[in-house]
């Protein structure tokens, strides 16, 4: 009998028109693009800026432009899974807010949080809900206002990050084609060196901690930097070895788009060549869960059914993990 496997089928994605580049930034702290460029690789950055817009409506948008490319009925999909860790609010789900203003009448929905391995943990869970043979069509967005997480005067992490969301849309199929393996892994002692300390019930909102500046993005980025392009590597290379995957089998390594230096020392601990990675950071920066669909999103054209995709990412939790995806369809 032929096993059901989960294949992308189409891709979405958005980015807000407001372009915070390195210029401006140095205008806000004490930075400059040659010091952004050279340690970090991004130029420019999407900001959200208009008032009472938040994650949900990247979402909403990055799940709208896939239902038009797609050609796919609202009420045609029955689950989608929303990755995010600046979700509007604590409840309800981001997840139901896309769902309700996308028209998923008959989708359930939730929302995933593990950080900047939101999406490839997310399209885990789709993967796992299409091979039960349950369901059809099921959508995947990672969505992240990382703006509204950043301390612009911290000059270490404001650089860092930009808003976006891009999403996919996940069917079965019996060709071999689709998610062919994953590998995910955590370690929760990381927490000490990147983590958001207040806002949870650990360390409720109150004065003592907006004042200490307790809810914004905290991290120590060499202590970061060495576990992030070991795990990420380490991972890729796992499953390429129990795929018989070489290096010359893969068309592209689809990394998080975290830091230029991680990417480059995670392709060349892989053996995978510049021209074979997906990269779109100095433009979007730090997207969090979804640098890796905005990489799809923008590289689709480039892609064929049958190339072979290593999707791989790190993020706070300590998360990472690697997905082995055979394309499922030719450029449309």
């Amino acid at each position: 009998m032929t096993q059901i496997k989960a294949a992308i089928t189409g891709v979405g994605g958005y980015v807000p028109e407001y372009v915070l580049d390195n210029f401006e930034l140095s205008r806000m702290v004490d930075t400059s693009d040659e010091w952004i460029m050279q340690r970090i690789g991004i130029r420019e950055r999407r900001i959200l800026r208009e008032k009472g817009k938040a994650t949900s409506y990247l979402g909403t948008k990055a799940v709208k432009d896939l239902l038009k490319k797609t050609g796919t009925g609202p009420e045609d999909v029955q689950v989608l899974i929303c990755a995010t860790v600046t979700g509007d609010m604590h409840f309800p789900a981001t997840g139901n807010l896309i769902s309700d203003k996308c028209g998923l009448v008959n989708a359930f929905s939730f929302d995933l949080g593990a950080a900047c391995s939101g999406f490839i943990f997310a399209l885990e869970a789709g993967r796992r809900f299409i091979e039960s043979g349950g369901y059809k069509k099921i959508i995947v967005v990672g969505a992240d206002m990382m703006s509204s997480i950043t301390d612009y005067s911290d000059r270490t992490t404001c650089p860092l990050f930009g808003d976006g969301a891009g999403a996919v849309l996940l069917e079965p199929v019996l060709n071999g084609y689709g998610i062919m393996d994953s590998i995910m892994g955590v370690d929760g002692s990381g927490v000490k060196v990147l983590h958001m300390k207040a806002g949870g019930s650990l360390h409720p909102a109150s004065h003592e901690t907006v004042d200490a500046k307790q809810h914004y993005i905290y991290q120590e980025g060499q202590a970061v930097f060495k576990v992030a392009v070991s795990k990420m590597s380490d991972v890729s290379i796992e499953i390429m070895k129990r795929n018989n995957l070489s290096h010359d089998d893969i068309k592209y390594l689809v990394p998080h788009q975290a830091n230029m230096r991680i990417i480059e020392a995670t392709a060349r601990r892989m053996e995978i060549n510049r021209d074979q990675v997906m990269i779109n950071i100095e433009k979007f920066g730090n997207t969090t869960a979804a640098t890796i669909p905005l990489c799809l999103w923008e590289f689709e054209k480039k892609l064929k059914k049958g190339d072979n995709l290593i999707l791989t990412s790190f993020g706070a939790g300590f998360t990472w993990g690697s997905v082995y995806v055979k394309w499922a369809y030719d450029p449309k």
